[in-house]
C-alpha cells in the first residue's frame, strides 16, 4: 500500500453539552446544542433543517489519547465476558481517526444552533459535519448484531 496523504478537516462547530467529562451511559435525555462558527457560516445555512426530525452529527473524539487508539481487538469495554473484536466490529472511542458518528433527535434550530437530543459527545468536542437523516439511507433488510452489543446498549443512553 502506498503512503496516503493526511487528510485535513476544519471543524465546522463545536458540542456544548452539560455532559463535561468523557464517560458511558450517560446519554439518556441529554439536550446540547451545536454551535456552528459564525466566521465560516450564515444563519442560512440551517434553513429547512427544522423539516427533519433527526440529524447524524459527525464529530472528533477529541478527548481521547493517541496511546488510546486501538489498531487491533480487545474486549468490548474491557469486559472479558464479551468476545474480543477488531476496532472495526466495535463503536469504541478508541478509534484510529476519533471520529464519531451519532444520529440525534432534532429538537430545534435557530440560525448557527441546532439543538439535540442524546449526542454523545461532551461540552467543547469539535463538530465535523451535520446531515439530516434520511430514511432511505437506514438499512435496507435485517439488520443484525452480536449479543454483546445489544447488552451494551442496553444502558447506554440511559437517564443520569
Amino acid at each position: 500500500m502506498s503512503q496516503q496523504e493526511n487528510i485535513v478537516l476544519k471543524p465546522i462547530g463545536v458540542v456544548r453539552s452539560p455532559v463535561k467529562e468523557v464517560a458511558d451511559d450517560c446519554w439518556g435525555g441529554v439536550l446540547a446544542t451545536i454551535e456552528l462558527d459564525p466566521k465560516l457560516f450564515r444563519p442560512e445555512c440551517t434553513l429547512g433543517l427544522e423539516q427533519y426530525s433527526h440529524v447524524e452529527v459527525v464529530f472528533l473524539l477529541d478527548r481521547i489519547p493517541q496511546d488510546k487508539i486501538e489498531k487491533g481487538a480487545r474486549h468490548p469495554r474491557g469486559r472479558t465476558d464479551w468476545p474480543r473484536m477488531g476496532i472495526f466490529a466495535q463503536r469504541s472511542k478508541g478509534r484510529p481517526n476519533r471520529i464519531g458518528v451519532t444520529v440525534c433527535k432534532l429538537e430545534s434550530v435557530d440560525g448557527l444552533h441546532i439543538r439535540v437530543r442524546e449526542l454523545d459527545a461532551v461540552d467543547g468536542t469539535p463538530v465535523l459535519d451535520v446531515k439530516p437523516y434520511l430514511k432511505g439511507f437506514a438499512p435496507r433488510g435485517e439488520v443484525r448484531e452480536p449479543a454483546w452489543a445489544g447488552e451494551l446498549m442496553a444502558g447506554y443512553f440511559r437517564k443520569i
